[in-house]
């Protein structure tokens, strides 16, 4: 693993332990000798973890489109800074450039981004891990519904455990080593009609 992509809000929260967590995770990432993959903000979480990331010597590469430079929301002490079309070559282009990808916490965007790139990862269009730091129970809700999808058979037990909430950062880094994708999903090829119809 070389670059981890991490999705995160573009606040800082209410509470310090989210900054905190932001600071912990750009050590972690240097010290690891992982590169940055995000948003290329530099403002809320997106912020603290990229400059932390700079100041501790690493590399940050930020993919924002352009109508987000053209609004000044690009960090201008960026590594490298990719500027794509829009939102949907943002992420894909972030995807292709990662080895894996995390979640801190953050706001709809967010969660969009994780999310579909675990869906990705079920059609077979990803083949990076995906994780939430969970900081101070911040995703709790969202990993019992991930709970509450299997128990009701939206999605298989094997593949509910290709997606990590965890708020220990080794432990993230040993599930994306030993991370193998989800079996791609396959679909019959001929519907049957219902019987009587």
């Amino acid at each position: 693993m070389k670059k981890i992509a991490v999705y995160c809000g573009a606040s800082t929260g209410n509470d310090p332990v989210y900054r905190q967590a932001a600071v912990d995770l750009g050590n972690f990432l240097v010290v690891h000798d992982l590169s940055l993959v995000y948003g290329g903000g530099g403002v809320g979480l997106m912020g603290v973890l990229a400059r932390q990331v700079l100041d501790q010597g690493g590399q940050v590469d930020g993919v924002m489109p352009q109508e987000l430079v053209d609004r000044g929301a690009a960090f201008d002490q960026l590594t490298n800074l990719t500027v794509v079309a829009d939102m949907s070559t943002r992420k894909q282009t972030m995807l292709a450039m990662a080895d894996g990808c995390i979640a801190l916490p953050g706001g709809p965007g967010t969660l969009e981004e994780i999310i579909e790139a675990f869906s990705w990862a079920r059609l077979g269009d990803n083949d990076n891990p995906c994780a939430f730091y969970n900081v101070a129970h911040y995703y709790d809700p969202l990993a019992t519904m991930f709970d509450a999808m299997t128990t009701n058979e939206f999605l298989t037990k094997t593949d509910r455990k290709k997606l990590l909430f965890s708020d220990n950062l080794a432990q993230i880094l040993t599930f994306m080593q030993t991370y193998t994708p989800p079996k791609i999903r396959t679909y019959p090829t001929k519907h049957t009609k219902a019987s009587g119809l």
